[in-house]
């Protein structure tokens, strides 16, 4: 009975938080959020992921695996490396399956889990919550303290403590910019831009300039609304999330209704108040259990207080939960001051929650796990049998055969021999037919620089006894010294088989 009560109680309290959200007031403008310094077990053990986030994200750029960077995106040049292994354009069906395999583990994670990337890896919360928010904890104090200085005129106390935490904010965005870039366009490209002169590297520069800008805006000025309204993947998880999923979740069952602790003249609690008490015989054990009327929420708001992106989470799940635990951290303190069990606020689910029973494996879940399987599956298989080179020979569009002699006929081809390997690899094309012979127009292709593309021309010379029709079957083979890396199969054209 107890739970139909207090679900209604809830729903009928928070009717409004759906049409609005905290950042945003009823005209539209911006609602500064200063959330209070959270606390607790959960932000110490954010705080050590951050950390190790950090040490990841400083030292990748500068592992090198066979010469090339451990992991980069250069979207610039169609180069990709991923632990060493190198992807070119040619690859670009890799490439859209292992997107396809990472969308669908962003799926299966999220019906599990629900928005926890957010809370404790997202580089964005991350940075903003774990080193910049900490940084303006330190120069302006906490949330009351900051609120009453930007409301305070500009003294000299105010335009320094504003000066020195916006240049700390920006230097730190220089740095997030040159090693974003350098996921980009490599360390060593970012390092030859930093030591040289402007004027040799004015585009590398401006780009720097512009990630540093946008990076001081985001961290600066735009901060939650990143996460609340910007951000693709959380209004995703609006149609992902399912009542199994594990989220912050508030237990209502337990918490409402909710009311204020109330003492007598003496000090001491009101049971009434505080959900029945301890009481010293049987007959004070049932005039507490009927003056029961609330639970253990005592609302004391700090749950709203410390979240960054201002909800109440009392409200249910919100699409502006980042799933931080801020929350839990505050809802815990609180409990053990009053007496009461921790994890008001908890890890759980809507049906853990509302049967006191969390069931995560379920039928939608095995199946996104069977898709996710094969794919990655398939994914290895294509990475394992990927050649170190692809070669591509066709016929010289528009051209027939030639006659070269009375008994020799010629057919020109064009080649590219693109090298996916992280070395330089000398090559050479050799003919599968005793009879015929390759002739390369101009320079041998030789060898091919790592992540390059040999291309050019040569003629295959046939005799016509050879040929067994107007169209012959010829197979080349492409070798790195004694080591065959490749094989392309194609068609000598000429006027009939003698």
């Amino acid at each position: 009975m107890k739970s139909a009560e207090s679900e209604e109680i809830l729903h009928d309290e928070f009717d409004e938080y759906r049409d609005t959200i905290a950042t945003v007031d009823k005209e539209g403008k911006r609602v500064w959020i200063y959330p209070k310094k959270p606390k607790g077990r959960f932000t110490r053990y954010r705080t050590w992921v951050s950390h190790a986030f950090l040490l990841f994200f400083l030292t990748v750029p500068f592992i090198k695996v066979n010469g090339e960077p451990l992991l980069l995106f250069n979207i610039l040049e169609r180069k990709f490396v991923l632990f060493g292994l190198l992807f070119t354009p040619q690859d670009f069906h890799l490439f859209g399956l292992a997107m396809l395999t990472f969308i669908v583990f962003i799926i299966l994670f999220t019906v599990v889990f629900g928005r926890l990337f957010c809370g404790w890896v997202c580089p964005q919360t991350v940075f903003m919550e774990m080193y910049f928010r900490k940084i303006e904890y330190w120069i302006e104090g906490d949330a009351n303290e900051q609120r009453k200085l930007d409301k305070a005129p500009w003294t000299a106390e105010k335009i320094r403590k504003k000066t020195l935490k916006h240049f700390i904010f920006f230097v730190i965005s220089v740095v997030v910019a040159n090693y974003f870039l350098a996921y980009i366009i490599g360390m060593d490209h970012v390092l030859k831009i930093v030591s040289e002169p402007v004027t040799q590297n004015v585009f590398g520069f401006s780009a720097m300039l512009v990630f540093s800008g946008a990076f001081y805006f985001v961290f600066a000025r735009l901060r939650e609304q990143v996460c609340t309204t910007i951000c693709p993947y959380g209004r995703l998880q609006g149609v992902l999330l399912v009542k199994d999923s594990i989220v912050v979740a508030y237990d209502y069952n337990r918490g409402e209704p909710r009311g204020k602790i109330k003492k007598d003249r003496s000090g001491t609690a009101d049971s009434a108040a505080l959900g029945g008490g301890n009481a010293a015989n049987p007959v004070e054990k049932i005039q507490n259990t009927v003056s029961r009327t609330l639970g253990d929420c005592i609302d004391c708001k700090l749950c709203i207080a410390v979240c960054p992106t201002g909800i109440d989470i009392r409200g249910g799940t919100q699409l502006e939960c980042v799933n931080c635990t801020a929350c839990m951290d505050a809802c815990d303190e609180v409990m053990d001051k009053v007496g009461r069990p921790r994890e008001l606020i908890r890890y759980d689910s809507m049906t853990g929650i509302e049967s006191g029973k969390r069931k995560i494996f379920t039928s939608r879940v095995y199946a996104y796990t069977a898709v996710l399987i094969a794919l990655v599956a398939l994914d290895i298989a294509l990475i394992a049998s990927r050649g170190i080179v692809e070669t591509i020979i066709l016929r010289s569009p528009g051209q027939l055969y030639q006659q070269k002699d009375e008994t020799h006929i010629t057919n020109l081809y064009t080649y590219k021999i693109i090298n996916k390997s992280t070395q330089e690899l000398p090559v050479k094309m050799v003919l599968m037919h005793p009879e015929g012979e390759i002739q390369i127009v101009g320079q041998e292709p030789g060898s091919v620089a790592k992540g390059e593309i040999a291309q050019g021309a040569f003629f295959i010379n046939m005799p016509e006894t050879a040929l067994t029709g107007r169209k012959t079957h010829l197979t080349i083979e492409i070798f790195s010294g004694d080591k065959k890396i490749d094989q392309v199969e194609t068609n000598f054209m000429g006027p009939g088989g003698k």
